[in-house]
């Protein structure tokens, strides 16, 4: 019988970890209620040292789940959540789910035309934004038919004191308070939600099976798209997690929210395995050590989950004698490739095991990790989890496993796989094989004990600062540049598994490159993250029978050509 059959690397799973987990049959609003009614009085959130217990948590939730029904909100609709971490966000995410509503995430630093290409898809009607990035949802076109914006003033979250224990230079205080502070004319402001009556608590409430989130990804085909993620599929993966960290303390933890809880990985972590596990979930509006070493002398880590480049950074901060890292149980590492070199880093100052683990936002978002047993094996993406079977198959034959250490495609089943893409069918029916198998477009090498090992990506995103970046989207910004008759948009390897937006762009007969126009179009229309980092202008590109660019062969003759100027001998002086 083959291993995938038999979930024989269960033996390697951490002792108390089991096979299976047991199904959430609720909501996550039913999770929120069992948990501020069995920890009412503990923390739930640390905000610069501020606190909310999980009975103020609920109340405020059900609050501003009344509110926004006063606005009109109901079961199914789209409610779009643009803020950075901060307890606000917590109360919105869980408010707009109560109400039977679907949560859209956002990054706060997109662009005018980034947010409006989401909006047009998901169609959302109100909007919770941070104050700083209501304006440039007010003015997205009217066509899109938004109603209310909502606008948060994060600060008032932020205790005085904690501001002060900054000890920023007055004058940058100053600026950065009046920053944060402008208000939004026209806006609601989230407080007035606050102020209303809790919510009946016979409002019809969510079902285990209800959408709680449009989660938007490249996906595996590199188009960016909403993926359907269920109350069920976002809980089991927390359960998933609590089973894999067994030694993790229920009601007692603090588990430090530096990634953005916009992304799936944050808003597992940060917002909902955090309330299954009755957590400390201590946030940061951006990753900073220095606001890390400064919340860790009140209420030191003990779960931090991050990418490669933040464990580096505190480990450095650790090592210098500012972070006590010691009281860290676990230490889970995900986006991008975890180095052997980070790993020793990391656990020469925090004494307990940093782990890498894989998932996708298709699988809400974990799938795979490092076993916390001496058995990991660091340089794999580890184990399935608990309640998850995989398969290494023909990529281009699907239905064929191949045999151990035989390159194949990574296939998933389990609880947290998705339902779909947001009104995409065809691109659903090439991600979702029957049975409910995800394609996840990954090649992969599994081992003799079950381990998986990634070789290579079928798809060609490109990977930055744990973000996913479709070429294509970058390509049309390059392209509107003048000059510009085609390019081709390539991620180059950078180190610790994060790659470097590189365009090659190929020019009309007779024209000049103007870079300086081309870095002014992707600041104007482009996240900083997906913005090229360099231009390299060719004569021509490599392209199929059919006319397809090359983007493979186009990165490996960078690659190749950065290599060669590496490895060659430095000129004699004269």
């Amino acid at each position: 019988m083959h291993l995938n059959e038999t979930r024989a690397w269960n033996r390697f799973y951490a002792p108390g970890t089991h096979v299976d987990i047991e199904l959430p049959t609720g909501s996550l609003s039913d999770l929120l209620e069992e948990r501020a009614a069995q920890w009412a009085e503990h923390d739930a959130i640390s905000y610069f040292g501020a606190t909310t217990s999980y009975r103020q948590l609920a109340e405020q939730v059900a609050r501003v789940a009344n509110g926004l029904r006063r606005m009109g909100v109901r079961r199914g609709d789209r409610v779009a959540l643009v803020m950075p971490n901060a307890p606000q966000h917590v109360v919105a995410f869980y408010a707009v789910l109560r109400l039977g509503a679907i949560v859209v995430e956002h990054n706060p630093l997109y662009t005018r035309d980034e947010l409006e290409t989401q909006f047009r898809d998901h169609g959302a009607r109100v909007v919770i934004a941070w104050d700083k990035v209501a304006p440039t949802i007010q003015a997205l076109p009217s066509d899109l038919g938004i109603s209310r914006v909502v606008a948060v003033d994060v600060t008032r979250a932020m205790p005085l004191t904690t501001r002060l224990a900054l000890r920023l230079p007055i004058a940058k205080a100053r600026e950065s308070r009046a920053k944060l502070t402008a208000k939004a004319p026209g806006t609601v402001p989230f407080e007035r939600l606050l102020a209303q009556q809790p919510l009946d608590a016979a409002h019809p409430r969510p079902t285990v099976d209800d959408i709680a989130s449009l989660q938007y990804t490249s996906g595996t085909t590199g188009t960016p798209k909403g993926a359907i993620i269920t109350h069920g599929n976002l809980w089991a993966n927390a359960r998933q997690g609590a089973a894999w960290m067994p030694d993790f303390e229920r009601g007692a933890g603090s588990i430090y929210g530096v990634l953005p809880m916009f992304h799936a990985f944050g808003v597992l972590l940060s917002v909902i395995y955090s309330v299954e596990t009755g957590s400390r979930a201590v946030l940061f509006p951006t990753f900073d050590p220095a606001l890390v070493s400064q919340a860790a002398k009140r209420f030191p880590p003990t779960f931090i989950p991050a990418v490669p480049p933040m464990f580096d950074r505190l480990a450095r901060v650790a090592a210098a004698g500012e972070l006590d890292l010691s009281q860290v149980v676990y230490a889970i590492s995900g986006a991008m490739t975890l180095t052997p070199a980070t790993v020793r880093r990391w656990e020469e100052q925090a004494g307990s095991m940093l782990n890498e683990g894989y998932g996708l936002t298709e699988t809400s978002p974990v799938a795979l990790a490092n076993p916390f047993t001496e058995a990991r094996k660091i340089g794999s993406i580890g184990l399935p989890f608990p309640s998850t079977d995989i398969r290494v198959v023909d990529p281009e034959e699907p239905g064929r496993e191949v045999e151990l250490g035989e390159v194949g495609e990574l296939l998933i089943h389990g609880p947290q796989v998705f339902r779909g893409y947001w009104e995409r069918p065809e691109e659903t029916a090439q991600t979702l094989l029957e049975g409910g198998w995800l394609r996840t477009g990954d090649l992969v090498v599994q081992d003799e004990d079950g381990f998986v090992t990634v070789v290579d990506r079928k798809k060609e995103l490109i990977i930055t600062g744990g973000f996913n970046v479709s070429p294509s989207e970058v390509e049309r910004v390059v392209n509107g540049v003048p000059g510009v008759a085609e390019s081709a948009v390539v991620g180059i390897p950078r180190g610790g598994g994060a790659e470097a937006v590189t365009a090659v762009v190929v020019l009309d007969p007779g024209a000049a490159f103007d870079e300086e126009a081309a870095r002014t179009a992707a600041r104007e229309h482009l996240a900083e993250y997906k913005r090229p980092c360099t231009y390299v202008v060719w004569e021509e590109l490599p392209k199929s029978l059919i006319g397809k660019v090359l983007r493979r062969r186009v990165r490996e003759t960078l690659v190749a050509d950065r290599s060669a100027t590496r490895a060659a001998p430095e000129d004699d002086e004269a």
